[in-house]
């Protein structure tokens, strides 16, 4: 009894972390891993070449804990100004349940075990651009653009563009023409996904005094460059079918979707500054979700269908 009450003492000194399993998960800011886990599973899929479905499963798994090391970091180094906003404060450090030391332990510890077994089990290439893309987002993204420009979101989107990438150079070792099409696809996509949402919450980030676009250059130019980069990816996104690695059925429904995506950045363009271009907003935020799954999604039923075919021996 002495031991176990000496134990509690101990326990309360050292300020142990009230920290759920739920909370560790937070960290990892899981909708954002799964956009990662999906997109890098179409970019290996997509990818010429066999590898061994055991090296698959570890590829896409090392993905997954290196894009959840890169949330865990940027909660660490975001905990100031995740505080100060609606959208982040409930966080479980802003909240209390743990303190930024364990955090920042455990997102370089998920992010060596990521890198490394990458590295050991499939190839030092995807390795590299697996921490090069934790790196990016957790350095030159979080601890520098974020505050410091309002092109954080067109340069930091890198890091969030590179999964597809690094799911290729899984199965073949290399970087080619066809992985960096899906980069630009999720680098042009990016800006405007982003800055339809800082219209509609940009006293949020005044208050954590962010620098986004709408903050800085005003709501006006904010949607002129929505409707100008809705203009770039939509045709970089018809690409994979002109290049070859993707289908009519994936070329037809991504020039509509691109179609759709430009109509709602010109609603967003045409309404007027203030509360009736919130409504716009919020709409191609949320179609903007919609059409970067749903071009990847078809693109990967393409895959699956033609991989379906030539096992079967009917292509």
């Amino acid at each position: 009894m002495a031991l176990v009450e000496k134990n509690a003492s101990m326990d309360t000194s050292i300020g142990l972390s009230e920290a759920s399993a739920s909370d560790y998960v937070v960290l990892l800011k899981p909708r954002v891993m799964s956009l990662v886990v999906f997109t890098a599973l179409v970019g290996l899929l997509a990818a010429p070449g066999h590898i061994n479905p055991v090296l698959a499963g570890i590829a896409i798994l090392c993905i997954a804990v290196g894009a959840g090391a890169s949330g865990a970091l940027n909660m660490w180094y975001d905990a100031d100004i995740d505080a100060m906003m609606k959208r982040t404060a409930k966080r479980p450090i802003p909240a209390g349940r743990i303190s930024r030391e364990e955090v920042l332990t455990f997102g370089l510890l998920l992010s060596a075990f990521s890198v490394v077994t990458l590295g050991l089990f499939v190839n030092v290439l995807s390795a590299l651009l697996l921490a090069f893309t934790i790196f990016f987002y957790a350095v030159v993204y979080t601890m520098w653009l974020k505050r410091s420009t309002p092109q954080n979101i067109v340069i930091g989107g890198a890091a969030g563009s590179f999964p597809p990438m690094i799911g290729w150079a899984c199965v073949t070792n290399s970087v080619s023409m066809e992985s960096i099409v899906l980069f630009m696809i999720i680098f042009l996509w990016t800006p405007p996904h982003f800055w339809a949402l800082s219209l509609f919450m940009s006293d949020d980030y005044e208050k954590a005094k962010i620098p986004m676009m709408p903050n800085v250059m005003g709501p006006a130019s904010t949607k002129f460059q929505i409707f100008l980069y809705t203009l770039l990816v939509a045709p970089v996104a018809v690409l994979p079918w002109i290049m070859g690695f993707a289908g009519p059925a994936y070329g037809l429904f991504a020039a509509a979707m691109g179609v759709a995506f430009i109509v709602y950045a010109w609603r967003v363009w045409r309404a007027p500054v203030g509360k009736d271009m919130i409504k716009p907003a919020k709409k191609m935020f949320a179609f903007s979700i919609l059409y970067l799954f749903g071009i990847y999604a078809v693109l990967l039923g393409e895959i699956l269908v033609r991989k379906a075919l030539l096992l079967a021996g009917l292509i």
